[in-house]
């Protein structure tokens, strides 16, 4: 299973876990990176999660997710086809960096675009072609698929 997972699934290990859904979210967002290293899910990286990584100026959030992304199977460049994807997402509402995200997962062929911004997957419910999720909705939907095999 290929899976994209936008930056904000790589620093919400690193917010502020007094909130019961921002807690949830990173632990479903632990067992995924889990799943990625033990090579259970197939990650797919960009030259955009680089460069929101590198703008980041926390130094450990920077190093973590540098980690996972170079765990990545397959980078999905920024091509003209993800750029005039991208372009249309944004002319029905995604954010330009957003658009990107979503774009690489398509053109990459992901099963699954994860993202902890609500916004955006409401946006994507109707605009995407990629499963867009939750972190938490994506760990309940894979155990309910295992269960039933």
């Amino acid at each position: 299973m290929r899976v994209y997972l936008d930056t904000s699934i790589y620093n919400r290990p690193f917010d502020d876990q007094t909130q019961a859904k921002v807690f949830l979210e990173t632990q479903a967002v632990l067992i995924i990176l889990q799943m990625v290293e033990d090579k259970e899910l197939e990650l797919v990286s960009s030259p955009i999660l680089e460069y929101e990584n590198n703008r980041n100026s926390q130094i450990l959030q920077q190093y973590n997710m540098k980690r996972y992304l170079n765990m990545a199977t397959l980078t999905q460049a920024k091509t003209i086809t993800v750029q005039e994807r991208a372009t249309n997402l944004e002319l029905n509402g995604i954010k330009a960096l957003d658009a990107l995200h979503v774009a690489c997962s398509e053109i990459s062929k992901c099963n699954y675009f994860i993202t902890c911004d609500k916004r955006l997957i409401n946006r994507c419910q109707t605009l995407a072609i990629v499963k867009t999720v939750n972190p938490i909705d994506f760990i309940l939907e894979i155990e309910n698929e295992n269960q039933n095999y």
